[in-house]
């Protein structure tokens, strides 16, 4: 076997590490053992041996940092930050405060990829009180609106040597199909044995909430919704081959059109979310109005799934499928942006 895959029987030689930058607290149930460290024989084998150029070694570090490996497990990611309005002729402005949870159970499948396995629910808050907002105040309509949670159970995926294709959100985005590329990420290597893998994805596609049938909520016959993420980790904890899970920090970036409960239309313009996010040990170090909403919602959203189901929807999708269409009041149109301003006079 090559140097640098590693096997059940070698990593539990291994005497557990010490995590560094982002030290884990411990897993429940597993005291003196660190949470994501191997703990059961039926941990497959991975590639720990730091290679850019490795389609293996990208995959098997994507679906540690994204999950844990141990079939056993389920890794709770937990993000919050802010979602922005942007029009055009004025400021960006802030809208509301946003934070989540997923939790993911990674399976290996016969060929060595990783079925990833998710659910994920994301509330608002006010950004004066800090509290979940059940209802909202739009500011480009003076209206207050109803507030719809992002809940999307499942969004699975295979993690392969292969670049993933683009998700179909239920068959509404068709791509043509094009020669598959080895999956390698896109790593920079910190001075300070940290490294930095980005990703993402851009992407335009039918709207499952049509303007003819979703005139408020729907902002156009496309969605044009971009999403990004940055992981930090540690290169000490990449290379331990007793970590079944790497820890991370890092940040959430999307840019779709205006949220369906916003009732905005087709008015010009998008929101922008930024977000941090990092792993915790389990529920129970969630905040605590966060993990009673998502309960009082469905016991399901504190838990991943065990099997593998579909499809795989985003909250745009889940929202035509499981709201109405508000109805439109005598004489409504969209909000405008404000008029650009005159030009100076010299």
């Amino acid at each position: 076997m090559a140097n640098d895959q590693v096997t059940r029987r070698d990593g539990l030689k291994l005497a557990a590490a010490t995590v560094g930058m982002m030290a884990i607290p411990k897993a429940a149930g597993a005291a003196g053992i660190a949470a994501g460290a191997v703990t059961s024989a039926s941990v497959p084998s991975f590639v720990t041996k730091v290679d850019f150029k490795d389609p293996k070694w990208n995959r098997d570090t994507y679906a540690r940092m994204d999950g844990d490996v141990d079939p056993t497990r389920e890794k709770l990611g937990w993000l919050k930050g802010t979602a922005w309005g942007v029009r055009d002729n004025e400021k960006v402005r802030p809208l509301f405060g946003v934070e989540g949870f997923s939790l993911v159970r990674v399976k290996q499948l016969e060929d060595g990829s990783w079925r990833r396995m998710l659910r994920e629910i994301v509330f608002y808050r006010d950004l004066d009180t800090g509290e979940l907002l059940k209802t909202w105040h739009n500011p480009y309509t003076d209206e207050d609106v109803r507030v719809v949670p992002i809940a999307n159970d499942p969004f699975n995926y295979t993690i392969s040597d292969f670049l993933p294709e683009a998700p179909s959100y239920g068959g509404l985005q068709k791509t043509a199909p094009a020669p598959r590329k080895p999956f390698l990420l896109d790593w920079t290597e910190g001075p300070d044995g940290t490294l930095i893998c980005q990703t993402g994805i851009d992407m335009i596609y039918p709207s499952a909430l049509q303007p003819d049938k979703w005139p408020r909520e729907s902002a156009g016959p496309m969605n044009r919704v971009s999403e990004h993420f940055v992981y930090t980790v540690k290169r000490a904890d990449v290379e331990n081959p007793r970590l079944t899970h790497i820890p991370h920090v890092g940040s959430w970036s999307r840019v779709t059109p205006w949220l369906p409960w916003m009732l905005m239309g087709q008015a010009p313009g998008n929101v922008n979310y930024l977000c941090t996010f990092q792993t915790l040990p389990n529920v129970a170090a969630l905040p605590a109005d966060l993990a009673a909403a998502a309960r009082a919602m469905d016991p399901k959203w504190l838990s991943a799934p065990t099997t593998d189901y579909g499809p795989s929807l985003s909250s745009l999708e889940h929202y035509a499928h499981e709201q109405t269409p508000a109805p439109v009041p005598a004489g409504w149109s969209p909000p405008q942006p404000p008029a650009a301003p005159a030009p100076r006079k010299s």
